[in-house]
């Protein structure tokens, strides 16, 4: 079975029309959830696009690969979905956004060229590159930057960066580039025809990787770097929607009361504040459902094309995102907190077997992560996934209908100490923690130095009264807490060995002939007779 893996940057759980939002068109990715098991509990491991994207690539929480910031690399040897799936003679590619970063020094001190296939499936989290597209991508890696650049030049997008200047800005009635940096900007039309534009470049890419894939299965990653900002979309979906189209926002005048001292950070950041204004949410939120309509029409144009290839019946296909938008909601904008606006995403999976008949077109409620899907690729590629990396769980008995649930609880980190919000705190570095656990009720968040947040998602599904200070809810407090730590102490690191393995070590020292703390031979003998027996 080949897979079809597509992520989205920065979409919520809530907007699309198969998730209950009343007038987005999503049309296709809703076909997906019709043929497939859509999983309404869905949970990133770090609401920011890099460590979100390293636990979803690795199978492994950001506590156990260490990449817990944009720009920060898996370090070498961290295995990755490729090498998992390559073993069992399955190719891993890409096409579009993995926000990676390469360990160029732990390279250096290995002696791994970086530049060798080794080297740059170390730097594409274990990827082997068909095409890679960050967008603008950094400076100081040229070697990374995406051909789409010299693409629209070659289409006459004529700039030093047109990346920026049409398909990311823009223009007034005098010709002037309007940035789409600047969030009143949000309104205009891209300077870019529709078929020029990131996300359906990057559909032609991936169609055409299908059309000279062969025989050998392969697992396409195809990652669109939108609806991420810059808000600004290609015509007609830059006014496909208006202002009667917003939802509206999640926020009550109480959360600005006496706010968790770590809400209140991230309130007073810019783009809190920002979102906090009701024109900004009336520019930017229709440009940001209009460039979702835009990803489903070409995931509906790369769908039929598997079909018009005859792959369909044998390509399993599952739909995500790497985290979500507060676009406003409890006064934040962005991401970064663990509110669901942010931290829950949507996951779709079309199993085309027979093992799925019974659940296709069903909604499931069991707690899932994104690091189920490594696993959840290694079982339907025919492999054993490995227990001692992966933290991940198989979603295929949830997709078969085999099981109800999978684990109790989900768990998910931020490390804010690169953010200004460190400095407003007053934290050292090594503080700027976050984590939450999430049991289907109560949702808690652990930051160190302060007191809990805690919400009750089943008298608040909107998560607008924190009840972490209440007397009443200080036994639930310090339940979760407990739990949290458990998670803490867990192995997150001992990769080198399985469960089996380390049982089939048990005696060995006796087996070896070394005998420790016995008194005379005939305990010697009978060490090694039981040794010897395996007992």
């Amino acid at each position: 079975m080949n897979i079809l893996f597509l992520m989205v940057d920065q979409l919520r759980f809530d907007y699309l029309c198969c998730t209950g939002h009343p007038s987005i068109k999503t049309p296709n990715i809703d076909a997906l959830a019709n043929r497939g098991v859509r999983f309404d509990r869905a949970y990133v491991q770090s609401p920011l696009c890099g460590p979100s994207r390293m636990s979803t690539y690795t199978g492994r929480y950001c506590r156990s690969h260490g990449a817990t910031w944009n720009g920060t690399p898996l370090r070498v040897g961290e295995m990755t979905l490729g090498d998992h799936l390559r073993p069992l003679g399955m190719d891993a590619v890409l096409c579009g956004k993995t926000h990676a970063a390469p360990d160029i020094r732990g390279m250096e001190r290995l002696g791994i060229d970086p530049n060798g296939t080794i080297g740059r499936r170390i730097a594409e989290c274990g990827f082997d590159v068909w095409e890679r597209m960050d967008g603008e991508f950094p400076a100081g890696l040229p070697d990374l930057r995406s051909p789409y650049q010299d693409y629209l030049r070659a289409k006459g997008y004529d700039s030093d960066n047109p990346w920026h200047d049409f398909a990311n800005s823009g223009e007034d009635a005098d010709g002037n580039i309007l940035s789409g940096w600047q969030l009143q900007n949000a309104t205009k039309p891209a300077r870019i025809a529709k078929e020029d534009s990131e996300t359906a470049w990057l559909t032609t890419r991936a169609m055409e990787f299908l059309d000279q894939a062969g025989d050998r299965p392969w697992c396409l990653h195809v990652s669109y770097i939108k609806p991420h900002w810059p808000y600004v979309a290609p015509a007609p979906y830059h006014n496909m929607y208006g202002i009667g189209d917003i939802k509206p926002v999640v926020r009550s005048k109480g959360e600005l009361v006496d706010p968790h001292p770590v809400l209140a950070a991230f309130q007073d950041k810019r783009v809190g504040k920002a979102f906090s204004r009701t024109e900004v949410r009336e520019a930017v939120i229709p440009a940001y459902m209009g460039l979702i309509t835009e990803i489903d029409d070409q995931i509906g144009r790369l769908v039929a094309h598997l079909h018009v290839l005859g792959q369909q019946d044998d390509t399993l296909i599952v739909f995500t995102s790497d985290h979500g938008d507060y676009l406003g909601d409890h006064w934040l904008g962005e991401k970064e907190l663990f509110h669901d606006a942010s931290v829950r995403v949507p996951l779709i999976v079309v199993d085309p077997g027979a093992e799925a008949d019974e659940t296709r077109g069903k909604v499931c409620d069991a707690l899932v992560e994104a690091i189920d899907l490594v696993p959840t690729f290694v079982d339907y590629a025919g492999g054993e996934p490995r227990g001692e990396i992966l933290e991940g769980h198989s979603l295929r008995p949830l997709v078969s209908g085999e099981v109800a649930g999978i684990r109790n609880h989900v768990t998910s980190e931020y490390d804010y100490s690169f953010k200004s919000a460190r400095r407003r705190l007053n934290q050292h570095i090594s503080d700027c923690r976050l984590a939450m656990i999430f049991d289907g009720r109560f949702k808690l968040i652990h930051a160190e130095g302060f007191r809990p947040m805690l919400f009750d998602l089943q008298t608040d599904p909107d998560e607008l009264s924190d009840l972490g200070d209440s007397a009443d809810h200080a036994e639930t407090c310090d339940c979760l807490m407990a739990r949290l730590n458990a998670w803490f102490r867990q192995h997150h690191n001992r990769t080198m060995h399985s469960d089996a393995e380390v049982l089939a070590r048990e005696n060995g020292d006796l087996r070896r002939g070394i005998f420790l703390g016995f008194w005379d031979q005939d305990d010697m003998d009978e060490a090694a007779r039981l040794g010897r027996t395996g007992n």
